[in-house]
Formats: C-alpha cells, sequence, structure tokens
C-alpha cells in the first residue's frame, strides 16, 4: 500500500499553540509592558497566583528582572538569536534561566529553572579546541560525534548529511554499546518535512527533553490581531505527533538536533538520542550551539580546501594528458591510451569514448550493442554542450535495460560539432549502498503505522532512488569544463570548424604576438649589444664566440625562467644554474641565504652578472684549480634591499685588469644602470671579491626563521628589534575572511592584543579616522580595488605599515611606495612578525632621530 507522507509537509509546526513542560512562557507586547498570552504551567513554575493576562509584566516579575529582560531584548533585536540570563532570581525566590526575542509585534520570554551556573563559553571553547586543528573532513565528522556523546552524555549521537536529493545519510556515529547502530543508514527527504528543514536553518539548535508528548497549552495560542503565536525561535516550541511517533518507535525518549549550515544551506543534522528523558542546561545548549556554529565553518573550509586540491589534481591530470598529446598524432589513440587517467578526475565507475563512429570504454559501461543508440540520443539533446544525468532510464527509455550498470551519465563533446564525446558513467545508487545494521530488526508499530520506522523509511528510500545514481555536482561540472577546454585544443589541431573558439584563439594569439613582439625587440637590443661589444686586439675568434655563447646563454636560462614562473625566479635557483657546471671540478662552492625572489626585470640583469662572474673565475679565478673555494653570502639589508657577497679564495694570484673588457664593464654597470643598485668588484691577491646590491623594488620574500638563526649578522639584527608589545595596536587588511583570522592568530599568538581588521579601503579608512593604529598590514589586492588610498591615508599620518601580496610581481604599488617591504601570501608567521616588528623599529628609530620641538 502506498502511503502519502505530504501531510508532514503540511503541519504548521511553528504555530503549535503549545510548549514542552520543562519550562514555561509569558507573550508580551513589544516593548515588554502587558502580558498577552502565558503557558498553562506559568502559576505552578512561578508561583504565580491569580489573573496572568493584561496584567503590566514587572507585576508579575519585578522591576529589576524586567528592567534586566529589556535590556537583553534591546542589545538582540535577532529573533533567531534569542537573549539569555542565566540564574536570575525571580520574586519567588526561585533561581531560573530565561530568554527573551521578537518576533513581529510580540516579545516572547521563556523560562527554565536554574541548574547552575556552568560557563557555557567555557564549555564550547574547550569542545571547540579538541576539532579546530583538524585538516580532513573524515576525521572532523568521526571525531566531532565523539565529543559530543562524552561532553553532553546522549546515548546516541549521530551526524545526519543530507544529499542532493532531499534524502539523508547517516555518516558518522558514536553510541552505547548496546545500541544496534545506524551507521550509513538512508532516509528519504520526506522524513524531515520541509517546514522542518526551514525551522533547522532560522532555529540551529533543537532540544526535545521527553518523546512522550506532553504538551502545556498557551493561553490564549493567538496574539491581540487574532494571528497564531509564531514559536519558530522558541526553545521550548511543543514537537509534532508525528515526530514524537517516529522517536518512540525508535525508542527514543529524549533528542537534540545541532544544524550544519554551510553557505547558508542546511548541509546536515548532529543528532542526539537518549532512551529516557533528558533536559539540557541553556549553559549546555549554548555551548553545543556555538560548538555546531564552528563545526560549520570548519567544514566549510575543509570543503573548499578539498574542492580546490580536486581541481589542483583535475589541472594536473589534464596537464600530463596535454604533455602526452605531443607524442601522439592520431589524437583517438590519444583519448583511448588516457581513459584511465580521466577516470581519475572525479567520481565515477567507468569511461567511455566515442570518436569517429567508433566506441572504446573502461569499467561500468553500456554493454557494446546498446553504445550506438544512446550516442544517438546524447547527440541529440547535448547540442554541442556538455550534458549530464543521474536518472538516465526515466529519459532514455532503452537505458533501462541496463540501469544497474549505468544510470548517470555526463557527456562532454570533444567538439562544437555533436560527433565525438568523452563520456563519464556511474553506477545505480542501489548497487553501492551499505546497510550497517540488521536489516531483519523491526521496531514498534505506533498509532501512525509502521511507515515510521527506520526499517520502513529505508525501504520507501530504496523505492525512491531506485534507477538513479548519485547527482553530478557543480565541482564535477567545473571539471568536466575543464576537461572539454583541455580536449577541444587537442581536436581544434585536426581543422574542426569551431568559429567561436577560433575567434577566442585568435584574440588570445593577438596578445600572445604583441608580448612576444616586444620580448624578442629586447633580447634582440641585448645580444645586439652583447655581439657589438668591442674585443681585445689579441682576443682569438674561439674565444669571443665561447664568451658570447655563454652571456647569451646565462640570457635564455633567464628569459626561460620568466616564461615558465610568475614574472621572475628565486635568487638561489640562479646561483645553483650558474655554478652548477663547476660543482665537479673544485674542493668547495658555498651558498647561504634567505629565500629571495628576483622581479623578471633583475632576474635578467643578475643572471648576467652572474654569468660573467661565474665565466672569469673559471678562466681566471678559484674555480680554475682544484684547490679554488668560492663563498656566496647574500642577505636583507635594514632598508629591504638584497646585498650579494661574492668571495673567491684558493685560486691564482688575482691581479687587477691592465684594461676592462667588455665583461667586467657588464659586472661593473648592469646593475646601477638597469635597477639603480650597487656592484663594487676588488681584485684582492688571494682571490676576487664583489659585492652587489638589487633594490628592495624588485624583490619580494622574507626571512625564514632557520635563516634569521644560521646568520650570526641577522641574528645580531633580530635580537636588536623591537619585541611585541600587546598595547600595540595593528590594522589588518584582507579581503578574505580565513586569511585574516589565520593572520590574527600568528600575531594573537607572537603577543599582539589589539588586532583590527578590514575587509576592504573603505572599511580601513573608517577604521584610521576612529582609532588611529600603530602598525599596518595591508593586502595590495582586495579584489576589484587596491588599498592604495589606505597605504596614502596611513603615510600623510606618519603610520608604518607593510604590504602583502599572493603574486611576484610589484607592479600594482606605486613608486612613491616603493620602499615598503611586501611580505608574501599566504602569511607564514615567523616572516609576518620579523616584517611588523622590522618596520616598527625603522619608524621609532626616524622619530627618535627628530629634534625636540621648542
Amino acid at each position: 500500500m502506498t502511503v502519502d507522507l505530504t501531510n508532514c509537509d503540511r503541519e504548521p509546526i511553528h504555530i503549535p499553540g503549545s510548549i514542552q513542560p520543562h519550562g514555561c512562557v509569558l507573550v508580551c507586547d513589544g516593548e515588554m509592558l502587558t502580558v498577552l498570552s502565558h503557558s498553562a504551567n506559568i502559576g505552578e513554575i512561578l508561583t504565580i497566583t491569580g489573573q496572568v493576562n493584561t496584567r503590566p509584566l514587572h507585576d508579575i516579575l519585578g522591576d529589576e528582572v524586567t528592567h534586566d529582560l529589556r535590556n537583553a531584548l534591546a542589545a538582540a533585536p535577532d529573533a533567531s538569536r534569542p537573549a539569555v540570563i542565566a540564574h536570575i532570581r525571580l520574586p519567588n525566590g526561585r533561581f531560573f534561566d530565561a530568554a527573551v526575542h521578537r518576533l513581529g509585534s510580540i516579545a516572547i520570554i521563556e523560562f527554565e529553572p536554574s541548574r547552575g551556573r556552568t560557563q557555557p563559553l567555557q564549555l564550547a571553547r574547550e569542545m571547540i579546541g579538541r576539532i579546530k586543528d583538524i585538516d580532513d573532513i573524515d576525521r572532523l565528522i568521526l571525531t566531532s560525534t565523539r565529543l559530543v556523546r562524552a561532553v553532553l552524555g546522549y546515548d546516541r549521537v549521530m551526524i545526519y548529511q543530507f544529499e542532493n536529493d532531499g534524502s539523508g545519510k547517516v555518516v558518522s556515529e558514536a553510541r552505547r554499546a548496546d545500541l544496534e547502530s545506524f551507521l550509513g543508514q538512508y532516509f528519504p527527504a520526506s522524513d524531515i518535512p520541509q517546514q522542518a528543514r526551514r525551522l533547522y536553518v532560522q532555529n540551529p539548535i533543537r532540544v526535545i527533553s521527553d518523546a512522550r508528548g506532553q504538551r502545556v497549552p498557551l493561553m490564549p495560542d493567538h496574539d491581540t490581531g487574532g494571528a497564531p503565536i509564531d514559536l519558530s525561535y522558541a526553545h521550548l516550541r511543543s514537537v509534532s505527533p508525528i515526530h514524537l511517533e517516529y522517536l518512540r518507535n525508535m525508542g527514543v525518549a529524549a533528542s537534540m538536533s545541532i544544524s550544519v549550515l554551510v553557505n547558508g544551506s542546511l548541509w546536515g543534522l548532529i543528532a542526539c538520542h537518549h532512551y529516557s528523558p533528558k533536559t539540557l542546561t541553556m549553559s549546555e545548549r549554548i555551548a553545543a550551539e556555538i560548538f555546531g556554529e564552528f563545526f560549520s565553518l570548519h567544514l566549510l573550509a575543509l570543503k573548499q580546501k578539498r574542492k580546490l586540491d580536486l581541481a589542483n589534481d583535475a589541472r594536473r591530470s589534464l596537464d600530463r594528458f596535454l604533455q602526452t598529446a605531443s607524442h601522439y598524432a592520431n589524437v583517438e589513440e590519444l583519448f583511448a591510451a588516457s581513459l584511465n587517467d580521466f577516470q581519475t578526475l572525479f567520481s565515477c565507475d567507468g569511461v567511455g569514448l566515442w570518436m569517429n563512429d567508433a566506441w572504446t570504454g573502461v569499467g561500468s559501461t553500456p554493454p557494446q550493442a546498446e553504445v550506438e543508440p544512446l550516442m544517438r540520443f546524447i547527440s541529440g539533446v547535448a547540442d554541442g554542450r556538455i550534458w549530464a544525468t543521474h536518472m538516465l532510464s526515466r529519459q532514455f527509455a532503452q537505458a533501462e535495460r541496463y540501469h544497474e550498470a549505468v544510470s548517470g551519465v555526463m557527456a562532454v563533446p570533444l567538439s562544437q560539432i555533436p560527433r565525438d564525446y568523452l563520456l563519464f558513467f556511474r553506477k545505480e545508487r542501489l548497487q553501492t549502498l551499505n546497510w550497517a545494521g540488521n536489516p531483519d530488526k523491526s521496531y514498534e508499530t505506533g498509532p501512525l503505522g509502521d511507515r515510521l520506522t527506520p526499517r520502513k523509511s529505508f525501504a520507501i528510500w530504496k523505492e525512491t532512488v531506485h534507477r538513479q545514481a548519485d547527482a553530478w555536482t557543480d565541482s564535477d561540472r567545473e571539471i568536466a569544463e575543464a576537461v572539454r577546454s583541455a580536449t577541444v585544443e587537442i581536436v581544434l589541431r585536426h581543422n574542426e570548424l569551431m568559429r567561436e573558439e577560433r575567434n577566442k584563439a585568435d584574440i588570445r594569439q593577438r596578445m600572445l604576438n604583441e608580448e612576444l613582439n616586444h620580448r624578442v625587440k629586447n633580447i634582440l637590443a641585448v645580444i645586439k649589444s652583447l655581439v657589438g661589444a668591442p674585443t681585445k686586439p689579441e682576443q682569438i675568434l674561439t674565444d669571443y664566440v665561447g664568451s658570447l655563447r655563454g652571456r647569451i646563454q646565462a640570457l635564455s636560462h633567464a628569459h626561460d625562467q620568466v616564461i615558465r614562473g610568475s614574472g621572475g625566479g628565486q635568487l638561489r635557483e640562479l646561483l645553483n644554474a650558474e655554478l652548477s657546471p663547476y660543482r665537479e671540478s673544485v674542493i668547495s662552492i658555498s651558498m647561504q641565504g634567505p629565500s629571495i625572489l628576483l622581479d623578471s626585470r633583475a632576474y635578467a640583469v643578475t643572471a648576467l652578472v652572474i654569468h660573467e662572474l661565474s665565466t672569469n673565475a673559471a678562466k681566471y679565478g678559484a674555480l680554475s684549480r682544484p684547490t679554488g673555494k668560492l663563498e656566496i653570502e647574500w642577505a636583507w639589508t635594514e632598508g629591504g634591499d638584497c646585498e650579494i657577497h661574492w668571495r673567491e679564495s684558493g685560486g691564482p694570484e688575482v691581479r687587477p685588469p691592465r684594461a676592462k673588457g667588455f665583461g667586467s664593464a657588464l659586472i661593473d654597470r648592469s646593475i646601477p644602470y638597469d635597477l639603480g643598485g650597487k656592484s663594487t668588484v676588488n681584485y684582492e691577491a688571494d682571490g676576487l671579491k664583489a659585492q652587489l646590491i638589487v633594490p628592495a623594488r624588485f624583490l619580494s620574500g622574507f626571512l625564514e626563521r632557520e635563516e634569521q638563526t644560521a646568520n650570526p649578522m641577522l641574528a645580531k639584527e633580530k635580537a636588536s628589534m623591537v619585541t611585541a608589545d600587546p598595547q600595540t595596536t595593528i590594522l589588518l587588511v584582507e579581503d578574505q575572511m580565513l586569511i585574516a583570522m589565520d593572520a590574527e592568530m600568528m600575531l594573537a599568538d607572537a603577543g599582539f592584543s589589539h588586532i583590527v581588521t578590514a575587509g576592504s579601503a573603505n572599511e580601513a579608512l573608517n577604521e584610521i579616522r576612529s582609532r588611529l593604529p600603530d602598525v599596518a598590514v595591508l593586502d595590495i589586492n582586495l579584489g576589484n580595488h587596491t588599498s592604495v588610498p589606505v597605504a596614502e591615508e596611513l603615510h600623510r599620518r606618519g603610520v608604518p605599515f607593510i604590504f602583502a601580496t599572493g603574486y611576484a610581481e610589484r607592479s600594482i604599488i606605486p613608486e612613491e611606495f616603493a620602499d615598503v617591504p611586501v611580505i608574501a601570501k599566504p602569511y607564514e608567521g615567523n616572516a609576518l612578525l620579523h616584517a611588523l616588528l622590522a618596520r616598527l623599529k625603522e619608524s621609532r628609530n626616524r622619530t627618535d632621530a627628530l629634534p625636540d620641538s621648542v
């Protein structure tokens, strides 16, 4: 017999006209002057006699309590966040916990007998502390069920996740040892009606103290306008008889649900069951609510991280596919050989290729004889776009014959002409179902029928999802789009007619040509100067050619690094590349210094200079003998420049050249002329010594802890820096909330206690006007605008600041702030602290140096 469960969706559970009996309710006008309604047990719980309705509130509760409730309500005007007052003493001499909220034209006050002064924030903090460092979703879910059960004492705690179709699954469970497991159990969407889901979003915690269903009526149950009193945000709101019957059929006597909200939508519930009546204190409920909100935020962060990791994995797989493509002349063979790799991009049970009317498949796919009819159907509905369904047999009747093997399909066209496709398949959902409990166990059937038992719910769920696969998510579709983009580029080489794609390619090509033309002109100008450099009369042709080849090779290496990277490269990598040919022929080459990133201009110039120093050392200096020794050290200067020391020893006796050639001129003049830095070369008898200074505006990066301690000079400098003053006010301008939270915690761990965060330039300027900070960290790129106006205002007021950026280029920083330090994002604690302390020290030194005012 088919059971209609839609009556659950129509039940007005938010206006039941009654409450649960473990507390009482007063309903007042919006100003909390007069009582309009009350629960029938108000006299028994609050020891009130006589008339209640129409009486002034202060006449019932006393002036002091009424004053406190009005103040609390004024501080929490949002109905979804009732104001709470713990352990207040009423005129009857007893202590109560109270919650009050305003909804429309009425105010609702709830009272529960107080059971002590437990601190909810301390309890919530202890719970949050146990999960805050978990970096895996599955471990977060598993740990949280155990934690909630241990702290709140319920017999069973489950985390219940909603699927895309509204059904739910128990994904984690902690339970009393003698209870049967519900882990892995599914329930249909109808088990939690739509209006109940809306209430879970509005009111994130729901406690049922006793499933026997005693109800205390409101007297009256409507307001002065005749509308039913809305108890959506009331903790004491009574429970639907249907839901209570469901709990009793499971043997459950009390329950609690904590909503898990992700991006404002109901992701799932932390559901707690107890097999005897159980009432939580207000402090426990508040702690559970705070924990639920943190759990939701932490879950969102980990989901975003997982999504990013999956996208990165997919991108790397596609990159490997594109690299492999260069080894195949036949595009069909390329795709067929890559099917196993495509199957790893996201969750699927099989992958197939339909190209040139030929079929290749791996994993769970339709039978060979069924492929051609399926492809004709997909070509008709896809229209050259990505097309997906998780209920194939409902749209294509012939798929009924193989629905167990294939119920979901995503088709990715390989060209604009609907002919060739890459297809991803998913099995029927029931084929992967794993029932964790005893499927033969039954529960007591109540007066509302066995349709409200878990086993019957599971049977209904199975019937609902028959011939369905797991739905394709937005992330799946994004990956499919990336697959399409990559595969289309390959197929384009086979002259397919794709006008729109060709137009896009033409635009990209023009931009590339303009950039290439600009770079080639610059490179040719440099090569022209190298070729046309004056030579010594005695220099033979082979030496000239070898020297020229080496210089062009250095320029080529720098250019390759710029093209491959984000516009520059690491100084350490540059030195390694230039000196790698000499490491086997000399005793010692040592390099020491922090991580410093040169931008594209500085990288190319420095590459030529390092190459000249290396080749000169190989011909005439330390690299020309097995006893030679080369030491290279680099460090940050106080002004943020990079100072490089090149020291040779153990080679032939050094004599200054009688006349400087082009190489020497290149070393002496390139950095000063092209970058505005310094270059000094000393020809000492025991070996050449050189000092190079690259200005700060071409650099990014900051010292790491081990690099600071490894260099005595830097350690001394750090020791002389100012330390973290807890009273220092730091303005942090950062548009990404999670990144800002990370930076705040780093600074708090370092001892700073006054940290003001702003998410936009306007917000930051308002903060500056209200309270001037001592120092600031400015994310230069704030999405659709920059923090330059904030930097200008801070500069005008004499407040030191540093920039932060996730980009290697500093081109968006105005020239007037070229000397301002820049740190890389994501933030690293030591680098951030070092930069702030250095900036504060520099600012205070300038202030101390000013003459005293008269």
